[in-house]
């Protein structure tokens, strides 16, 4: 077909090609990535002869202007409703986005000399800054300001469209008309992202709606009180009831003498169990995505050579020599008084479980094969490495659902700094971010029915 018929053909529907050298050359990633924009600008150079479009377009000339664009390589968008909401942004949001995507492209470094962290490790540091700049200033039961709700929703859409772009072929049947049973491979989404990318944003829309329900309350907090109102003297509680913990910055919540009615507090149980339950979830998700994630030769080559001396002597002998090992027990006569020491014992019996574990895998590496397939049914029972790991392993555990508000181990953070998967990158930094809000939200509803419980004691 010559070139003459493929104009003739275009001029039908309004389409006036531009010269090839004038002609933008179109990505899908910055097409999609791009989703603030309600419309497409071409570049200066080329122009559009706005007369070929009319304002109410016939159906054949849209099917033919679809034709053109899927030509051109890119693909039309439907406009949804949140769409039209958070289309329109002003010049200082689009100067932010503008700023934010080219550091992911640049890997965070500025100089553009190509020494910047990998893909995976700016997106993952791309949503924790932008669930600190959203939710980090949120220290109270109140809904979230829509201007920070609208940056939520649009930019962690920008972000997660990344996924959409990572497949994996599987197997599928394909019947052909004589009955013919073909076997073809088809694109999918990786299972991974297919199974916890959904879950991780209903969670998330969970989150903002029992935050949303927190309108017009029977609480407040003592430092949106006016000094000369009234209400302030209901407050006055502060000083005979102490905070339960030394986190002397946040705000107390006030409730009036006589404390909350029954269908608040009904309501606050409520969404504390609801928050719990995301909160369970969201960490599920977490420690499964780390859990996937291969863990670096430089945490392999720094483990201690001797897991005894990583967990002390009386850990040691307490694991080595009981014959039932509880690990409540252990933490109970540890007396464990702060996050700090949680954290820094966890590291420990991290560290020396993963060295027990090489030491149970190379006590069998230099036998033959034969061998090591006969023993493999007694190493449960008879290697004391082995025995040693799972009972580390087991405290590990015991000790994180003790205290689930404990900050990421040393081989967590080891993980997420050198995995190079974007899409566990992205599994992970948002099921982290969920956890977060989630626990922050539960250790609100519970300071506001302490402070409740404590004012309905003293009319007693």
């Amino acid at each position: 077909m010559d070139k003459s018929s493929n104009f003739d053909e275009n001029s039908d529907v309004g389409y006036h090609p531009s010269s090839p050298s004038n002609t933008p050359a179109f990505s899908p990633m910055s097409r999609d990535s791009f989703a603030y924009c309600p419309t497409w600008t071409s570049s200066e150079s080329e122009t559009v002869d706005e007369s070929s479009y009319a304002s109410e377009p016939s159906p054949s000339r849209w099917r033919a202007k679809q034709d053109v664009l899927s030509k051109l390589g890119m693909k039309l968008r439907e406009h949804s409703k949140d769409d039209k909401l958070d289309g329109c942004v002003d010049s200082a949001e689009l100067e932010l986005m503008k700023e934010r995507f080219a550091k992911l492209l640049l890997g965070e470094d500025m100089s553009g000399s190509g020494k910047g962290v990998c893909t995976a490790v700016t997106i993952s540091n791309a949503i924790t800054n932008l669930y600190a700049t959203v939710f980090g200033q949120s220290l109270k039961l109140e809904p979230l300001k829509p201007e920070k709700k609208a940056m939520w929703k649009r930019e962690m859409k920008v972000l997660l469209s990344v996924c959409d772009y990572i497949q994996e072929f599987a197997p599928t049947a394909q019947y052909l008309e004589d009955g013919t049973i073909v076997e073809m491979m088809k694109s999918r989404p990786r299972s991974d992202i297919y199974v916890n990318l959904p879950a991780l944003q209903k969670l998330d829309t969970m989150l903002i709606e029992i935050l949303d329900t927190f309108k017009d309350t029977e609480f407040w907090y003592a430092e949106n009180i006016p000094g000369n109102s009234s209400r302030l003297r209901g407050a006055s509680f502060r000083k005979n009831v102490p905070r339960k913990d030394d986190k002397w910055w946040l705000p107390v919540p006030c409730v009036l003498p006589g404390g909350l009615s029954d269908k608040s507090r009904k309501h606050l149980i409520e969404k504390r169990d609801c928050a719990n339950q995301i909160h369970k979830a969201a960490m599920a998700i977490n420690s499964n995505v780390l859990a996937e994630i291969d863990i670096p030769e430089t945490y392999i080559d720094n483990l201690p050579k001797s897991g005894r001396s990583s967990v002390g002597d009386s850990i040691y002998h307490y694991m080595h020599t009981a014959d039932k090992f509880s690990p409540e027990q252990l933490l109970d006569c540890l007396k464990i008084s702060s996050e700090h020491e949680a954290l820094e014992l966890a590291d420990r019996v991290e560290s020396s479980m993963y060295t027990w574990r090489r030491k149970a895998c190379l006590s069998h590496s230099k036998s033959s094969w034969s061998k090591v397939k006969d023993l493999i049914e007694d190493t449960d029972c008879k290697d004391k490495n082995y025995t040693l790991a799972e009972r580390a392993e087991s405290l590990l555990l015991c000790l994180k659902q003790r205290y689930p508000e404990l900050s990421q181990t040393s081989l967590d953070t080891c993980k997420i700094q050198y995995n190079r998967d974007v899409g566990k990158a992205v599994l992970e930094s948002y099921s982290r971010v969920l956890e977060g809000l989630a626990f922050n939200i539960v250790a609100w509803i519970e300071d506001v029915l302490y402070v409740d419980k404590s004012m309905r004691n003293r009319d007693v």
